[in-house]
């Protein structure tokens, strides 16, 4: 028998086993030095506008999960198309985002799925400690409205960075398990694709990575559209720069034409003697303005107050004709996101009012009276039984 600090053969040829397969994934992952496609500065570049993008998106999931979310270090290689199956060797899942306006091209994520499952579980009201690996319809809906989020996101930080409307198609989510052939129709069609991988956290759930993969030329267009806009920028802030310059040593240099004209006396008035003032010395002149002014006090036609007018009698038949919207309203319940989607033909809901209780009748979305529903000629009705109060009504304006 062996030690419970030992292990067995099984558990050594496991760890054998799965090291080995790690290695195999990290060797293939290898297979393109990323220096040979993309400068140093472009994979900068890369990094820079998806931690920009992401960390907009990190905070549109924590909000949908209510968990803390984390999505950190960037990491850029280059893929071939044709060996993705050496990249990809377990069950993932893709979400393809098509842009549709500011640029031309698509963007692929691909998260594990067990990573998927446990989005979907939280989305759907779940603890996410023990999802079901099998994404059915529901989840993948789930997972779906969460990339939509994350990439809106996404999107709106990406027309900031580069000071231009971005938008985008809703995302749509596929299984991708490329041993079986499954998902790799979504694959951008390129021969070279630039994968880059970010650290993803949720809570104490998740502790994966979330890649991007986009075609080599979108990437090299992102960088390249980054740069142009950066230098536009920092040319148009160097002009404004220099003007603001120019404008500054013209101003110093040029001799004002006008001179001011001090008044050489004041007359009194009543209310104080005006002070005893020097005179200016003039600039760019010899000679000297002596000019008196004559300044008297300002003087104000007095106004006498308008009579009120008289009030109007109120006519309320202009107001007769007015269409408003009548709502008769049987009760209401709260039910959760998870409910919401279970429902199909048949399902009841129970509302908030026991059987016989008044309706509410509102109009404009205010309460103003309650009544029972009746039956007249195969059409139903509600007959009033009681009128809120003025003071009541006049309570829920405010």
């Amino acid at each position: 028998m062996m030690s419970d600090d030992m292990l067995s053969q099984d558990e050594i040829d496991a760890l054998l086993r799965g090291t080995a397969s790690d290695e195999k994934e990290s060797a293939s992952s290898q297979n393109l030095n990323v220096e040979e496609y993309l400068s140093e500065f472009e994979q900068d570049a890369l990094g820079e506008i998806g931690n920009i993008s992401f960390g907009s998106s990190a905070t549109a999931l924590s909000t949908l999960l209510n968990q803390k979310v984390e999505i950190t270090t960037p990491k850029v290689s280059i893929l071939e198309r044709s060996r993705l199956e050496d990249d990809f060797p377990h069950p993932y899942v893709a979400i393809q985002v098509q842009y549709t306006e500011g640029f031309s091209g698509a963007n692929l994520l691909v998260i594990k799925q067990e990573d998927a499952a446990v989005i979907a579980d939280l989305m759907l009201g779940g603890d996410g400690l023990s999802p079901s690996t099998d994404l059915g319809e529901i989840q993948v809906s789930a997972v779906q409205e969460a990339m939509n989020q994350m990439m809106g996101s996404a999107a709106t930080s990406m027309s900031t960075v580069f000071s231009k409307r971005v938008d985008i198609s809703p995302p749509t989510v596929d299984m991708m398990y490329l041993p079986k052939g499954e998902g790799a129709d979504n694959i951008p069609e390129q021969d070279l694709l630039t994968k880059i991988s970010f650290s993803l956290k949720v809570g104490n759930l998740i502790d994966s990575n979330i890649m991007q993969l986009l075609p080599l030329q979108f990437a090299k267009q992102l960088v390249e559209e980054l740069t142009n806009n950066n230098d536009t920028s920092s040319t148009n802030s160097d002009i404004m720069e220099q003007d603001m310059v120019n404008q500054e040593n013209s101003n110093r240099n040029t001799v004002p034409e006008t001179s001011y004209k001090e008044p050489e006396t004041y007359k009194e008035t009543p209310a104080r003697q005006a002070p005893e003032r020097t005179q200016p010395q003039h600039y760019g002149s010899n000679q000297v303005n002596e000019q008196a002014v004559n300044v008297q006090p300002a003087s104000f036609s007095s106004f006498e107050q308008a009579p009120a007018a008289k009030p109007e009698s109120k006519n309320l038949d202009m107001l007769l004709d007015i269409p408003l919207n009548v709502t008769v309203e049987l009760g209401r319940t709260n039910r959760s996101v998870k409910d919401i989607l279970e429902l199909s033909s048949g399902s009841i809901i129970e509302l908030d009012k026991l059987a016989g209780e008044p309706v509410d009748v509102l109009v404009n979305s205010r309460l103003i009276a309650k009544g029972e529903v009746v039956v007249i000629d195969e059409n139903f009705g509600v007959r009033i039984t009681d009128i809120v109060s003025q003071t009541d009504r006049l309570k829920k304006l405010k």
